[in-house]
């Protein structure tokens, strides 16, 4: 793919291939790309976040993972990603924190009413 005209959508799937074959730190710099075009792209930080988690950069894992729920508050998904993060990084508290508000979510409840 060319670099200079590449759409986040291209390099987050190119980002995801290299996620599904283990190459992880070719992921990460993608995800990196695709954050840094688009700072509002909540999937990229979250992928991001699952990436940098997975090469135990946890504490960058923890700042990705924190702007993931930041730009969608009532994921699921983004909430119980930063609750493992948290976790390894041995910050039980805020495990504890995150684990409690994706448990509202999957009962149905809302973090920020929209």
């Amino acid at each position: 793919m060319s670099e200079g005209n590449a759409s986040v959508e291209d390099l987050f799937d190119e980002a995801s291939g290299h996620v599904a074959l283990g190459e992880l730190e070719e992921a990460v710099a993608l995800y990196r790309r695709c954050v840094a075009i688009d700072p509002q792209f909540a999937d990229g930080w979250h992928a991001l976040g699952m990436a940098l988690l997975k090469t135990d950069n946890v504490k960058e894992a923890i700042g990705a993972g924190l702007m993931a729920t930041t730009l969608r508050p009532n994921d699921l998904l983004a909430w119980t990603a930063l609750s493992q993060m948290y976790v390894k990084a041995g910050q039980i508290g805020e495990a504890e924190d995150a684990k409690g508000k994706a448990r509202i979510l999957s009962l149905g409840g809302k973090i920020v009413r929209e």
